[in-house]
């Protein structure tokens, strides 16, 4: 279920433009996102459950996508782990897990511009470039996911003005594989 009402989402987005912020939103049906983008969001992560009108409407608003396949892959392979997650975690997060990936290739398709992003804290932390693997897997190309870590990231956030690139006065931003 939506855990925030439109008016809240609203609310959090105004106080955010009125520091020169922006809000990014954790959400996973298309009720949810629909609400979250038809607020002013400016990326949707997760996204697992997302339908082709979500997406559109995504695609339409410019607003961003960050995966994060690493949790759902995470997810997915712990419960199968007897003991790992309770009894009742365990149907959902091995149905839900692996739906990012497909999720993933619809929104890579449609054009949606994605931004590398792992959830780490689900997963552990040093896997974070399984992220690469498995956008690679599910369509993008190398580059492409390279760039979402990099140049597509720094225009999310919009500090692109000095990083995300290599060129002159720019601050590193190498990944090397």
């Amino acid at each position: 279920s939506s855990q925030f009402s439109l008016e809240e989402i609203k609310a959090a987005v105004e106080e955010a433009e009125n520091a020169n912020l922006y809000v990014l939103a954790h959400a996973y049906l298309p009720k949810s996102i629909s609400r979250a983008l038809n607020c002013g969001v400016r990326s949707i992560e997760h996204g697992t459950l997302m339908d082709e009108e979500t997406i559109e409407l995504m695609k339409n608003r410019g607003t961003y996508y960050v995966p994060t396949i690493s949790a759902g892959e995470f997810v997915a392979d712990k419960a199968l782990i007897d003991g790992y997650y309770p009894e009742v975690v365990r149907p959902k997060a091995k149905k839900i897990g692996p739906k990012i990936k497909e999720t993933f290739k619809k929104v890579y398709d449609a054009g949606v511009p994605i931004a590398f992003g792992t959830d780490s804290g689900v997963s552990y932390h040093g896997k974070n470039a399984r992220e690469f693997t498995y956008m690679v897997e599910a369509g993008m190309l190398p580059m492409e996911a390279i760039q979402s870590a990099t140049k597509t990231a720094s225009e999310l956030l919009e500090i692109n003005e000095f990083l995300g690139l290599i060129k002159i006065n720019m601050l590193a931003d190498i990944i090397a594989v």
